[in-house]
């Protein structure tokens, strides 16, 4: 970079070309070699030389035009390059001939810089005054006629997405490109249904219309036309069978992926070549063929990840063969990008991957362990890739959100477990009816079986004693929309305002305005467990900057009877098909969300916890949790158990 010295000094870029500080004053008299000088490199800086006279080096005559033309063919890549130029002192004068040291200061693409010295040589030989000899090596001593400066890239390693372990989640991975090459296919539509056949082995699905458009629109019959890049675990599957078909071609590589295709594909995002747009965006940084992030923490924290490329300045001349050859004149190297750190949990990543996996509907699971709110495995089904709904999703909670207004009934002493409370088939709130899942009535219970069966019309019921204000107080106490920062895009939830009785009934059991995502579910499911929220963490390198502060403590006599009452769920209630899981007991809460009035499909909901382990799972108009949420937390609980 200039030092502060130069500070005085004007930068303009224009036709490539330099601009002439005040140092230029200096001359060796009013008709000296300085003078001319000055004229020549003021004319260079305006694009006009025509002040100035020029010779060649044999004494020949040259135009001030033809002069400016090699200026900016010798400046090649640089000639749209902001250039600082200085004269080192005054010329030295030797009989007919004078030189003068010149100083050039490039700012090259990127905000490197490359200073050095050249030296313009002046004669007044067979003239009445000082005439610019012009030569290449005004622009570098190295350079001769038809020679030009020319960037050369150097693309920075990009770093790693590192998993809690500290080891690469996200890393250079072996892959193969398949392609064909049009002038080795013997039978276009066999070759097809053949690849067809090997890539729906490996649940990879190709668009034959368009592969077959590309190869009849090929120019060149040896062309390489890729048709998927496989991972090599992949492409090993397959390998024998597609490599005997004729027209087949490979190449192998390297690519930044996770262990597997849907590893936490939509929170991780993906490292793809640079679109059009990513060019457009930042044309200073990228290049065509450069890796860029796409989509989760590798697009936000590209420009930390990719690095900063370096460059080297070249001479390239053509050979009497017609090639090219590079001569290094200065090199800035690449500085390698920088890892970022993550609370992911390859095992139970995998294991949560496993489970959404086999849900057909678009699902999601966000698991977070309880002893330091760390983020372990954040799933979107059924292949991972699209929207991250586990943590940015706003969707009701349905009755996964009863666990919350329970908090808030025992805080206010509104309940006990044993206390009776009555549990109708219907119940009306200014108007407007309730209902309970399945019609079900169970008249006056415990309130813990209102609890462990979900009975709607028992919360409705004791909406008047939780009030809008312990519904929210009980939210905030479990962290529900509060501003979280974890280093990567959350939805904490939006509380409903509970302004009315009827929106107050509903958003006792999770319906009304009342929205969450599973991120969100699951961090309140961890705080019930620990006793006190402390909102989850994902990316710790960096570390976060506004991280939520701790909730308070919350108060035993509130969260004993809910975990007794979570559990009972499991033993007695809706969630009984988690009773055999293997490991720990499991405790938790069904949910069955309604998420358009009127319609009879709803999400389903199941948020619990395991041993350390707390998870949310949500499955979009999956009906009732019992019957899509809860077989995936047992999917999830049984492979994390293995």
């Amino acid at each position: 970079m200039r030092g502060t010295g130069r500070a005085g000094r004007i930068v303009a870029a224009m036709a490539g070309l330099l601009l002439v500080t005040g140092g230029m004053a200096a001359c060796s008299g009013s008709d000296g070699p300085g003078d001319t000088l000055g004229t020549f490199l003021k004319g260079w800086r305006d694009g006009d030389l025509s002040k100035t006279g020029f010779v060649t080096a044999d004494g020949s005559k040259i135009s001030a035009n033809d002069v400016f033309t090699q200026l900016q063919g010798l400046a090649g890549d640089l000639k749209k390059s902001s250039l600082l130029l200085s004269a080192e002192g005054d010329p030295k004068e030797t009989g007919d001939i004078a030189s003068a040291p010149v100083k050039l200061d490039w700012t090259l693409p990127g905000g490197g810089s490359w200073s050095y010295q050249s030296t313009v040589r002046l004669t007044k030989r067979n003239a009445d005054g000082w005439r610019v000899i012009w030569e290449p090596a005004i622009v570098h001593s190295e350079l001769t006629a038809g020679d030009q400066l020319e960037l050369r890239r150097k693309t920075a390693d990009r770093a790693d997405v590192l998993g809690a372990d500290g080891k690469p989640i996200v890393t250079q991975r072996p892959v193969v490109t398949v392609g064909v090459t049009p002038n080795r296919i013997t039978d276009q539509a066999a070759l097809f249904k053949e690849l067809g056949k090997l890539f729906k082995s490996i649940n990879v699905t190709v668009d034959f219309k368009q592969l077959g458009e590309r190869v009849e629109n090929a120019t060149d019959d040896g062309a390489f036309i890729d048709i998927v890049t496989l991972r090599r675990p992949d492409y090993d599957k397959i390998r024998d069978r597609v490599r005997a078909l004729a027209g087949t071609v490979f190449e192998e590589g390297q690519r930044e992926l996770a262990p597997t295709r849907p590893f936490a594909r939509a929170l991780l995002g993906l490292v793809e070549p640079a679109t059009r747009d990513d060019l457009d965006a930042n044309p200073e940084a990228l290049r065509e063929n450069d890796q860029v992030g796409h989509g989760g923490l590798q697009q936000r924290y590209d420009a930390q990840l990719r690095g900063t490329p370096g460059q080297s300045v070249v001479i390239a001349r053509r050979t009497p063969d017609d090639q090219v050859e590079d001569s290094q004149l200065f090199s800035i190297e690449p500085v390698a990008g920088k890892p970022i750190k993550t609370t992911l949990d390859v095992t139970t990543q995998n294991a949560a991957d496993a489970a959404v996996a086999k849900e057909k509907q678009p699902s999601a699971l966000v698991a977070i362990r309880i002893s330091d709110s760390s983020i372990v495995a954040v799933a979107n089904g059924p292949e991972g890739a699209g929207v991250n709904t586990a943590m940015t999703g706003q969707v009701p909670p349905g009755s996964t959100f009863k666990m919350v207004s329970t908090l808030g009934l025992l805080d206010k002493k509104a309940v006990t477990l044993d206390g009776k409370v009555d549990c109708p088939k219907t119940k009306a709130v200014s108007g407007r009816s309730f209902k309970n899942s399945h019609n079900m009535v169970l008249g006056s219970v415990p309130f813990r079986v209102d609890f462990a069966k979900s009975c709607n019309t028992a919360f409705v019921n004791l909406a008047p004693k939780l009030g809008a204000a312990g519904l929210q107080d009980a939210a905030t106490k479990l962290g529900l929309g509060v501003k979280w920062d974890l280093g990567a895009d959350a939805f904490s939830g939006k509380i409903s305002p509970a302004n009315t009785p009827t929106e107050l009934a509903a958003a006792t059991f999770g319906q009304g305005a009342t929205a969450v995502s599973p991120l969100a579910m699951a961090g309140a499911t961890a705080a019930v467990a620990r006793g006190q929220f402390v909102q989850p963490k994902l990316v710790t390198e960096p570390a976060a900057a506004s991280p939520a502060a701790d909730g308070p403590k919350l108060a035993a006599s509130s969260i004993q009877p809910l975990h007794t009452m979570m559990r009972e769920v499991v033993t007695e209630g809706t969630a009984t098909d988690l009773t055999d899981v293997p490991g720990k007991p499991v405790s938790g809460k069904t949910g069955t969300a309604e998420f358009k009035d009127g319609e009879e499909e709803t999400h389903a909901w199941f948020v619990g916890w395991q041993g350390d382990i707390a998870f949310a799972v949500m499955v979009e108009k999956g009906g009732a949790g019992a019957e899509a949420a809860v077989p995936i937390a047992a999917r999830f609980l049984t492979a994390l158990n293995k």
